[in-house]
């Protein structure tokens, strides 16, 4: 599937969700009778003649349980567990094979109850109370209960040095109201609360299971015991993730069967992009990866192949420590920025005609973009660069108390994939072009995200943005970084916090945007981070495994409800994927 042939309907439904959200209208599976009421009633065998079996019947191929698939990842997870664990694009797939979330977003673009049967607010927005389903229970056979969802808020998501404490910042506390209900207490009115619980603050897990392997400082990360589809058996980091079919698991499809279809899933890490293409090609494994435009490209061209493509607000490019010397200061990252040419490195991506040069971080899918931003980012001038270098190179109060005249020295982060170690030769010939020294740096991936996390790098290569609401994607980016561990440039200013104040708390679309339209500004202009283009991804398969693209979000009867967004990031859900035999 390709969104691009869906631009402007994705635009208005984009739109639409930042209405309701600012409005609290969150649709809850049980508590909203309109959302429902579109969909054909199959649980009622007395209902009239408009929802007959044959009727709301779903068409489609017969699907045949069992088998078992491996899916290359472009890179290892860190740690599983929810609050120590950096989940980028790779962790994120395999760990929704295990771990299902609270809520999850539609095609549509709605945040929709998944775990839960309704996420609703008080009118003030700063309490959501969530009531979960009945009668689900954690692969080790513990129950899913609202003392279980405070207890990880407690011991888990919010202590010290947690990954996902910065997320919940505006959460006090988590009250429990009853077995299944709880309340997330907020600080403070956040109109998109909901769409946090779509990421691992949101991804419930057996408390009981991980206090018994150690827990958080234990072994418990070493581990993933969720209520999802699949069941872990076994890791061996850099290698293999394992994971057996739930017989247990609560959804069903369309037709009553239960799910998962395969009887086995497979991760496996595989950084080097080409032998990830290569190994789905020679059908050593039969599902890959991939965020990068050249293996896009690639995939697409392999045959008894199918490719499934997304660009989302994802966009690549990198991120300048703004806490350390010399990319603290502003001249530095500027000269930077206008020494390189975007279109070329796009190139050396191979993304020339994939993906679009990018200035913020939303695409011009979004509702939230702006054409204003795009025309004052900086481009390609070394005229400029040089200037701005000068400046700070004849500066005698220069913050890296180097001599003046002497050369700025920068050191550049990147992993050691092929494609990865092109783009940081070609920055580091546009930046030598300036004059600066360029040393560059390769990390394996999860000491690089871990690096960021720590504040210990000067430039990383990185990608950034993502679909959730403004307020969160920037919150999580900008917001004081003695608190919050995800602001990886270490960047913050009175502005971005007045308007992500205004993000938190207003109900009016044209003044989010403006507020949205703001920060972009002072980013452009302040340049904490840089972009090259959009990022194109795809997760590409062999003809036989079906239903990548097609994942659902399930209704009350635990049958699906309304399909789930599909492919964005190049991740899915697995509940529903099968092996045509």
């Amino acid at each position: 599937m390709n969104y691009s042939s869906t631009t402007g309907r994705r635009a208005r439904l984009w739109r639409a969700l930042a209405v309701l959200l600012a409005l609290g209208l969150v649709a809850a599976a049980c508590g909203n009778d309109d959302d429902s009421a579109e969909e054909p009633d199959t649980t009622d065998p007395d209902t009239t003649e408009t929802t007959t079996d044959d009727e709301a019947a779903p068409e489609g191929p017969e699907i045949t349980p069992g088998g078992s698939i491996t899916v290359g990842l472009e890179d290892e997870q860190n740690n599983w567990l929810p609050s120590v664990g950096s989940f980028a694009n790779a962790g994120t797939m395999a760990a929704r094979a295990v771990y299902d979330p609270i809520a999850a977003r539609g095609e549509d673009g709605q945040i929709y109850p998944y775990l839960a049967e309704s996420i609703e607010p008080n009118d003030e927005l700063d309490e959501w109370t969530v009531t979960l389903r009945e009668d689900i229970q954690f692969h080790d056979g513990t129950d899913l209960t609202a003392e279980v969802m405070k207890t990880i808020f407690d011991d888990y998501l919010t202590v010290e040095d947690a990954v996902t404490a910065g997320s919940l910042s505006d959460v006090d506390e988590v009250r429990v109201d009853d077995e299944l209900t709880y309340t997330y207490v907020l600080n403070q009115a956040v109109a998109s609360f909901p769409d946090l619980l779509y990421g691992s603050v949101g991804w419930p897990f057996s408390v009981e299971a991980c206090e018994a392997a150690g827990g958080r400082d234990g072994d418990c990360g070493e581990q993933m015991v969720g209520t999802g589809p699949f069941v872990f058996e076994s890791w061996i980091r850099d290698g293999d993730l394992t994971l057996s079919r739930n017989p247990d698991y609560w959804r069903v499809d369309a037709n009553g069967e239960q799910l998962p279809y395969l009887d086995e899933l497979v991760f496996q890490s595989i950084p080097d992009e080409d032998a990830r293409v290569n190994s789905v090609a020679s059908g050593s494994i039969s599902v890959g990866q991939t965020l990068r435009q050249s293996s896009v490209r690639a995939a697409r061209d392999l045959d008894g192949v199918a490719t499934y493509e997304a660009i989302g607000n994802n966009g690549g490019g990198s991120i300048f420590n703004t806490a350390i010397p010399p990319t603290d200061d502003v001249r530095v990252r500027r000269g930077l920025t206008h020494a390189i040419n975007q279109d070329d490195l796009i190139e050396v991506l191979g993304g020339t005609d994939i993906t679009p040069p990018q200035t913020q971080f939303f695409s011009p899918d979004s509702p939230w973009y702006s054409s204003a931003v795009e025309e004052v980012w900086p481009t390609y001038d070394p005229d400029q660069a040089a200037e701005h270098l000068d400046e700070y190179i004849n500066d005698p109060e220069r913050s890296d108390g180097r001599n003046v005249g002497d050369p700025i020295e920068v050191d550049f982060y990147c992993p050691p994939d092929p494609t990865l170690l092109d783009v940081a030769q070609a920055y580091q010939s546009f930046w030598q072009a300036v004059g600066v020294d360029v040393n560059l740096i390769s990390l394996d991936q999860p000491t690089h995200i871990q690096n960021a996390i720590s504040g210990d790098y000067m430039i990383n290569c990185w990608r950034a943005g993502g679909q959730s609401d403004p307020y969160i994607t920037l919150s999580n980016a900008f917001s004081d970084p003695e608190t919050n561990p995800l602001n990886f440039t270490n960047y913050g200013s009175e502005t971005i916090d007045e308007n992500l104040e205004i993000l938190r708390t207003s109900t009016d679309f044209d003044v989010r945007y403006a507020a949205v339209e703001d920060i972009m500004f002072e980013l452009a202009e302040q340049l904490p981070q840089i972009w090259t283009g959009g990022t194109a991804t795809s997760i590409f398969a062999i003809d036989e495994v079906q239903g990548l693209d097609s994942w659902t979000i399930p209704g009350p009867d635990r049958a699906p409800l309304v399909n789930g967004d599909g492919v964005i990031n190049a991740t899915t859900f697995f509940a529903e994927v099968w092996l045509q035999q």
